[in-house]
């Protein structure tokens, strides 16, 4: 009987590691998959002169892009577990496809070899800080709520830089947002472990969606330390 029960729950405890390991897979694999995406659209939007023109003439069309952005994001977020898997799937590719169109202004302002070291250099911190969340068994949810509480600073610091045009202020916003993505990267990627740790560890629409949800948000934390890393080591044209 003991042999039974024991050969039972290790064959349990085999399954929930396989799940696991294939969520968090997936989380990854649909993470970059969107990386592609955007980079594939911003880089055609780069080359298309009328495209661009539209965002550089039109700023109600660009803020429309940035306004739906937000809001496919807010939506997503809040109805995913009221909605089918298909359905968030088609919203997360449809961020990645508005996200590459409003980051194409990049390659107008920065040199394309800067703009590929700077996305090695993303890849290789991002993926340093990701291995240390899920690997670490020190709670980092205090360094999450610092950084979530910096992103609120950074965008505070942003606007009222819009106005004053501080070049010694642009430089410690950049330096900031670098470290508390760096932070947000560590501490995402141990809450989305423990998430899927935490329902059961069975691969089914439920857990996938909270895999697809993981995934726009180291998506998302990819994108901004990309951009912060762009600002500080970016060249000019």
């Amino acid at each position: 009987m003991n042999n039974y029960f024991n050969t039972h729950t290790l064959t349990g405890t085999t399954a929930s590691r396989a799940a696991q390991s294939s969520l968090m897979r997936s989380v990854y694999v649909w993470m970059t998959l969107a990386l592609v995406i955007t980079g594939l659209t911003a880089m055609y939007v780069a080359k298309s002169m009328t495209l661009i023109q539209l965002m550089m003439e039109n700023s109600l069309f660009f803020w429309g892009l940035l306004l739906a952005e937000v809001g496919v994001v807010v939506y997503l977020t809040a109805r995913i577990h009221r909605m089918a898997f298909s359905t968030a799937t088609v919203l997360f590719i449809l961020y990645s496809l508005l996200n590459g169109v409003t980051l194409s202004v990049l390659f107008l302002v920065y040199t394309l070899s800067s703009i590929a070291t700077t996305f090695f250099v993303t890849a290789g911190t991002f993926g340093a800080m990701a291995l240390v969340g899920y690997v670490t068994r020190r709670d980092l949810s205090r360094i999450g709520s610092l950084c979530i509480m910096g992103v609120i600073g950074l965008i505070i610091a942003s606007v009222v830089n819009l106005f004053l045009h501080n070049s010694m202020m642009d430089l410690v916003i950049s330096c900031a947002g670098v470290l508390i993505f760096v932070g947000l990267t560590a501490y995402d990627a141990q809450k989305i472990k423990r998430l899927l740790m935490t329902e059961g560890m069975e691969v089914n629409e439920t857990t996938q969606k909270i895999a697809l949800l993981g995934a726009m948000t180291l998506y998302l934390d990819f994108i901004n330390l990309f951009i912060y890393l762009l600002r500080l080591l970016g060249d000019r044209k």
